[in-house]
């Protein structure tokens, strides 16, 4: 029986070969960056009314964005997370100093 780690893993494995086998990266990509480009254009012009040059503008405009929102929620979740951790192990090392000098707390 297969573990989920192990499946896992043998995807991992096969998607190295993969791309260990791909010789030209750029065509192999290239129809998720157009769908993406297609996404935002979408989002900015549904109906295709702007001219294409303006739209194309645009929709590089709300991909800026949209990658700035991303990165700023990570920074947001980063700094939580270390002023979670920073705050754990002073109230650890509080906890470790007053079990040895009981007197002191």
């Amino acid at each position: 029986m297969t573990t989920p780690a192990s499946r896992a893993l043998q995807s991992r494995i096969a998607a190295h070969r993969s791309w260990a086998a791909t010789s030209d990266r750029s065509a192999r990509t290239a129809p998720a960056r157009a769908a993406a480009d297609r996404r935002f254009e979408d989002q900015i012009d549904p109906e295709r009314t702007l001219p294409e040059l303006e739209r194309r503008w645009r929709a590089d405009q709300a991909r800026k964005a949209h990658y700035l929102a991303m990165a700023l929620k990570s920074a947001e979740v980063r700094r939580a997370k270390a002023q979670r951790s920073t705050a754990a192990a002073r109230a650890q090392l509080a906890t470790a100093t007053a079990q040895q000098h009981p007197a002191a707390a």
